[in-house]
């Protein structure tokens, strides 16, 4: 799967596109954080929760669960809110 990852954290994917392997989700940011190690944590809080800052969208709809099936041949798109004065 594709993976378009927002700007504020091309440090750990090198660039704005990524790949990713997995059924939902859950297991989609599991291999994202397998091959770009840390990753995971800037999405997903200690208690498994998708942080407030964050989005995910796939097939043109928002992704709120982390067991959300995806397609294998599809695309996820993170998107990271800004904040700050």
């Amino acid at each position: 799967m594709k993976v378009l990852i927002p700007s504020a954290l091309h440090s750990y994917t090198g660039g704005a596109r990524a790949e990713a392997d997995g059924a939902t989700l859950a297991d989609v940011l599991a291999d994202l954080d397998r091959r770009h190690p840390g990753i995971r944590f800037r999405m997903i809080d200690e208690q498994g929760r998708i942080r407030r800052h964050i989005r995910f969208f796939s097939e043109n709809i928002q992704i709120c669960d982390l067991d959300h099936t995806l397609p294998a041949s599809g695309e996820l798109i993170i998107v990271q809110a800004l904040s700050g004065g």
